[in-house]
């Protein structure tokens, strides 16, 4: 079973840090591509970041400088390095596999002062 399990969210100032974690199982981590995504209420989820088996890494503009996905094979997890955060950054953060339908429970990032 595809399961998803997201950590590292919390409360922090503008222009602080987070660093978000996700642990996956139920199928072969290293052999797919990954994603993180986020929502805000009464907004669509919109990807933030990927990160493809072959190394490559993309990101939505709004979060272009400031954020950096990751990956570990060989823990199964996947990463997301979250600098100079904006107010505008604050939604629930979750990872995805793309190919697939399953969703964790999400973890809340707030940036307020």
């Amino acid at each position: 079973q595809v399961q998803f399990a997201e950590s590292g969210g919390g409360l922090v100032q503008p222009g602080g840090s987070l660093r978000l974690s996700c642990a996956a199982s139920g199928f072969t981590f290293s052999a797919y591509n990954m994603a993180w995504y986020r929502q805000t209420p009464g907004k669509s989820r919109e990807m933030v970041a990927t990160s493809l088996v072959g190394g490559h890494t993309t990101y939505a503009d709004s979060v272009k400088g400031r954020f950096t996905i990751s990956r570990d094979n060989a823990k199964n997890t996947l990463y997301l390095q979250m600098n100079g955060l904006k107010p505008e950054d604050t939604a629930v953060y979750y990872c995805f596999r793309p190919s697939g339908a399953n969703w964790g429970q999400g973890t809340q990032v707030t940036v307020s002062s």
